[in-house]
């Protein structure tokens, strides 16, 4: 797991004031940091175009020039004229030990964007709008120095955002660069360090990224066991079964003793796999509860109130955040929420918290994950996206490991039976949140077909081989 910062000027200023490090210092270190992956990756004399702005990022770009003039055919483009002092000197280094500046922004092996960096936060000039234009359509290696340029603080980008193949970002990471925007544009990102360990540059934050090395599967120790140890989840068969059918195989291949569907139709005409259980009533053996995949309008006031009436923990999907009745549900101890950017929409609208469209959600999905957290705090929130947003209270986490062959309906499905499976068995809410997450993207990833052909019954059978 690692930590996620609104911004690091404090974390810099930090290193000045406690621990008696220039600005200097933290700028050599970073150059030196992209010294190391530039050296590591492409041979000596590999043409290198660094293309700089007129602030502290482009010095750093420069910086890295001078290291790499004499393993390297090194040139300087200068996006704009430099401005900072610090730009300036290192312009100076740079020209003292003869990297050349050039006019042209030509084919090359390895293109570095030192342009804006993260104080970028409006539109791009016409000179930085043609040059980011030019050099996203080279056909070198692109590194981003810090965050690409276009990338504003909240994540939003420009449509003309630099592409990198790595972002060598500085000291921590940012949480913009974690919004869905972000993520066509970052390739593989880096942390550098910039003169102290990232353990003491790091202060204090809420948010954190997780790792998939933060994945803990619900293996079985005990020998002396039954089904019932492994907790029972029963779910909400509504109007489109196949959906709570997909959750409970879901559940059941990850580890839930029992499950059940819950629903008043005739299990004969809705061909249920031999391997889950089918009733009109909720067992009394039930130690978690899942409702709203294919919920549709099914289930009466009545028999909707005897499945939520008791204190077992519960996870929400889908039809359930269209309905007011989740206004009332939000009240309910060890909760967990698993809405798509539509459905959050829709719940922020119910909830009084605001009346938003969904782009301008995906565009604020932190401020918006933080204000439902606040109104809602005994909620965990799990919010769907190419980046996925936990939460709860004033703890938020990231999983950024999903990919687009989960676009698919009904991998949702899935993911729900996984919390399912994990509350039943005992997990606190959040946890079974974060652990059934990992599992999920995890899933995709390992995924060995095309990125179009991902289904929900290819996830459901990867869950064994996790």
């Amino acid at each position: 797991m690692q930590k996620l910062f609104d911004e690091i000027g404090s974390l810099d200023q930090r290193c000045y004031d406690k621990f008696f490090l220039s600005e200097e210092v933290l700028m050599e270190h970073a150059a030196q940091g992209m010294e190391k992956f530039i050296k590591g990756k492409f041979a000596k004399n590999s043409k290198v175009l660094v293309v700089c702005g007129s602030g502290n990022n482009g010095a750093d770009g420069i910086a890295l020039s001078r290291l790499l003039a004499y393993d390297y055919d090194v040139k300087l483009f200068y996006a704009k004229d430099s401005k900072s002092e610090m730009a300036k000197l290192q312009h100076k280094r740079a020209s003292a030990v003869g990297v050349k500046t050039t006019y042209e922004l030509n084919e090359c092996d390895v293109v570095v964007d030192a342009v804006l960096g993260t104080g970028f936060n409006g539109v791009f000039s016409s000179e930085v709008d043609a040059v980011i234009r030019t050099i996203n359509k080279l056909k070198a290696y692109k590194i981003a120095c810090d965050v690409p340029s276009g990338l504003q603080s909240d994540g939003q980008c420009d449509k003309r955002t630099f592409i990198a193949d790595a972002t060598l970002t500085m000291g921590a990471l940012k949480k913009s660069m974690f919004s869905d925007e972000a993520k066509e544009f970052l390739g593989e990102i880096k942390v550098l360090n910039l003169g102290v360990a990232r353990e003491i540059y790091e202060g204090k934050t809420n948010w954190n990224l997780l790792d998939l090395e933060d994945l803990e599967l619900p293996h079985r120790d005990k020998k002396d066991s039954h089904k019932g140890v492994y907790g029972h989840l029963s779910l909400a068969c509504g109007e489109k079964p196949g959906a709570s059918i997909m959750s409970g195989l879901s559940a059941l291949r990850f580890g839930s003793g029992i499950v059940t569907l819950v629903g008043y139709e005739n299990e004969q005409t809705l061909n249920i796999p031999y391997s889950l259980m089918y009733t009109h009533s909720l067992p009394k053996n039930t130690t978690a509860l899942a409702c709203g995949m294919g919920l549709g309008i099914e289930f009466s006031d009545k028999e909707f109130s005897n499945f939520l009436d008791n204190k077992l923990p519960l996870i929400v999907d889908a039809d359930m955040f269209h309905s007011l009745k989740i206004v009332d549900i939000l009240q309910r101890d060890k909760l967990v929420i698993t809405p798509h950017p539509k459905e959050f929409v829709s719940l922020l609208k119910l909830t009084g918290i605001a009346n938003i469209s969904i782009a301008e959600l995906q565009k604020n999905r932190f401020k918006y994950s933080e204000l439902f957290c606040e109104k809602y705090p005994n909620v965990v929130l799990l919010l769907k996206g190419a980046n996925v947003i936990i939460g709860k209270k004033d703890k938020f986490f990231v999983n950024p490991h999903g990919n687009s062959s989960l676009a698919k309906g009904g991998s949702g499905d899935v993911l729900s039976g996984l919390v399912g499976a994990l509350l039943a068995q005992g997990y606190t809410p959040l946890n079974a949140a974060i652990q059934a997450s990992l599992a999920h993207t995890k899933l995709a990833q390992e995924y060995k077909g095309a990125d179009f052909s991902l289904t929900p019954e290819d996830l459901i059978a990867g869950i064994g081989n996790l």
